[in-house]
């Protein structure tokens, strides 16, 4: 199973108590992923598709605890992708349909909105029911990447008013969440990993929490350890190229004018340099006589290199 098909197991498992949280994730189901089938003589029946079985699972047992509905339930197998399979709920009867229409706020004076939305904000006028309506709107069109991979969070809406919507009671909770459109459709999407926690503990999957949070902690750990090779590995290439060059430097100075033209000080790092053309400057130091510090090594040669530098010069305009 995915990652996010785990927290939708999760989410399904897990029921309101209060009435009315349990009406404000119906909403949601039916506003994202269900439809409203209108027969010739004015007959209402509501049908609920989805492809997850957990989705279906819990839709089921809302309608049925909060209403005592009795549901028709369908699968269809994709005949082209043989382990895709479609669930259909079906509330029937005209009358039970028009309650459960009614209750979620989604028919207003016995007239269907074309796009469903929730007509007014009763539904999800309490903090719990708004916790509610986003698991329902996640249940019903929502997807969570795998956090080892990226992150990612996003419930895909059928128009603007609806991602709108759903972006405010987001909001309710400090969770800034952004919409883009794809093709034909509108997405409420999460990027930040910290805003994904939170979106996780306000539908209340907190075992999806824990596992996401796990794998930040190893992610920001695996990080953190690879700064501090690649640091360490910029200051070895880095002390490399300036030991290379201080040899060469020391080289060119031994071979134009030698090391006793030298001053006693240059010319005992220029011979430790040279002997141990490995060491670090605060090694170079220890060996000196007196012992030097690391600036004093590094003001000695930064000298040499100018001493060299002013004898390549000069070797130039030699030869000119």
């Amino acid at each position: 199973m995915s990652f996010s098909s785990d927290v939708k197991d999760e989410l399904s498992r897990q029921v309101s108590l209060g009435r009315h949280c349990q009406i404000a994730e119906i909403a949601a189901i039916i506003s994202l992923c269900g439809r409203v089938i209108i027969s010739i003589e004015d007959k209402y029946c509501i049908k609920v598709h989805t492809e997850n079985v957990a989705v279906a699972r819990k839709y089921f047992t809302l309608i049925k605890k909060t209403f005592n509905i009795n549901t028709e339930i369908s699968i269809r197998r994709n005949v082209y992708l043989k382990k895709s399979r479609t669930y259909s709920i079906l509330i029937k009867g005209h009358e039970d349909s028009k309650r459960v229409l009614n209750a979620c706020k989604l028919i207003h004076n016995d007239e269907i909105k074309e796009n469903m939305s929730i007509i007014n904000n009763l539904v999800i006028q309490n903090s719990c029911c708004k916790r509610a309506f986003i698991r329902g709107a996640f249940l019903a069109a929502g997807s969570l990447s795998d956090p080892e991979k990226f992150y990612h969070f996003e419930i895909v809406c059928a128009n603007k008013n609806k991602a709108q919507q759903l972006q405010e009671i987001m909001k309710a909770f400090d969770i800034d969440a952004k919409i883009v459109r794809r093709k034909k459709y509108y997405i409420v999407y999460i990027k930040e990993a910290a805003q994904i926690v939170q979106i996780l503990n306000v539908m209340e999957a907190h075992v999806a929490l824990m596992n996401l949070e796990n794998v930040r902690i190893l992610k920001e750990m695996r990080n953190s350890v690879n700064r501090q090779v690649n640091c360490e590995t910029a200051n070895i290439n880095k002390t490399v190229s300036a030991a290379v060059k201080q040899i060469d430097d020391i080289k060119y100075i031994k071979k134009h004018m030698g090391f006793e033209g030298l001053s006693e000080g240059l010319g005992e790092v220029a011979r430790i340099r040279f002997e141990y053309p490995e060491a670090t400057l605060k090694e170079l130091g220890a060996l000196l006589n007196p012992p030097v510090g690391k600036s004093g090594v590094n003001h000695r040669l930064r000298k040499l290199s100018n001493l060299a530098q002013e004898l390549r010069e000069f070797d130039k305009e030699e030869k000119l």
